[in-house]
């Protein structure tokens, strides 16, 4: 049975983009356009893994994934910041927040596919 992961990112095109990187290798992909429907699709539905983004409207990555790591389903799911921040200081919120990875933006297709690959087995 394919994985699942679900991508949460407030650019249509960014979402698409990791949709269509996703899908090619046999993932089913699930998309939210912010935090804070990436929550209510996570209260409903397991996935493998999520994908996000920081800077968000209403709900940001960090909150995002705070929710996310309080809900029973999701306590251990790898969670992936994918974002144009590559602060150290931003890395080390998303880490304390339970980010199990990051990624710049923008990402080369193999590399988001390698990430995903090893964190999934």
């Amino acid at each position: 049975m394919a994985r699942t992961i679900l991508t949460v990112d407030d650019s249509k095109s960014v979402r698409q983009m990791v949709g269509f990187t996703l899908r090619e290798q046999g993932f089913n992909v699930l998309e939210a356009a912010d935090g804070k429907e990436a929550l209510e699709m996570l209260g409903c539905q397991k996935v493998d893994m999520v994908i996000t983004d920081l800077n968000m409207p209403i709900v940001d990555g960090i909150a995002m994934i705070k929710g996310a790591r309080s809900l029973p389903d999701c306590r251990f799911i790898p969670i992936v910041m994918l974002t144009t921040e590559s602060q150290d200081t931003k890395k080390q919120e998303g880490k304390a927040a339970g980010a199990t990875g990051w990624i710049v933006k923008p990402f080369q297709p193999a590399q988001l596919t390698s990430v995903v690959k090893r964190l999934l087995g």
